[in-house]
């Protein structure tokens, strides 16, 4: 068997669906694939503590110091390159990838949103916002997808979705936290198996 595929997993916050990883990882539930790199979009993440604490390397890239999104790009591509990285996830990366980056990977980037796509999706639904809207159309059923990433925001393949119950009374905190432990945190390390499996099996390394 060929050895794990290396991910690199992009952060700009807190890093929750990196730590559900990491928690995949050593638990054996995320085997086809070894947590290689951890790139945040922030200095002083915490998702870089949560990288620290788990051995995982890490570096920070901003859109600030690179001073435009093409440089910024590159500098995640050059440590993508240096590291071997095979597939990337990103999980809670706030920055819209370029058509020239996504192509550079195809069928290798996943991102997981907090909706069942395609509703709440697209440019400016991200975070609480995606929630306070779901709550706004009144809809009873909501969840989060795992997709590809290609140029379209949120317009990639479906890897894998879970649905999450709309409570009466919910607020988008409270609902954005129920659609993270019961869909967010189970899906995106089951996705990065199940595509980490796949590129092991077809050898296209």
């Amino acid at each position: 068997m060929t050895d794990p595929v290396k991910i690199a997993v992009l952060v700009s916050g807190g890093g929750t669906n990196l730590q559900a990883l990491i928690d995949a990882e050593a638990s054996g539930a995320l085997h086809s694939g070894r947590l290689s790199l951890v790139i945040s979009s922030r200095e002083g993440a915490f998702a870089l503590e949560r990288a620290a604490r788990a051995g995982i390397p890490s570096h920070v890239v901003t859109r600030a110091a690179c001073g435009s999104q093409k440089t910024f790009e590159e500098q995640i591509l050059k440590l993508l390159r240096e590291y071997g990285i095979e597939l990337i996830v990103l999980a809670g990366f706030m920055s819209i990838l370029s058509a020239d980056f996504t192509a550079a990977y195809p069928n290798r980037i996943l991102n997981v949103h907090p909706s069942l796509i395609p509703s709440f999706c697209g440019k400016g639904f991200y975070g609480l916002r995606v929630h306070e809207a779901a709550l706004a159309y009144g809809v009873k059923v909501t969840g989060a997808t795992v997709h590809f990433v290609n140029e379209v925001p949120d317009g990639g393949k479906i890897i894998l979705q879970k649905a999450v119950e709309v409570r009466d009374g919910d607020t988008p905190e409270v609902l954005q936290r129920r659609v993270m432990e019961e869909a967010e945190w189970k899906l995106l390390p089951a996705a990065a198996e199940l595509v980490s499996a796949d590129i092991r099996r077809a050898g296209q390394r």
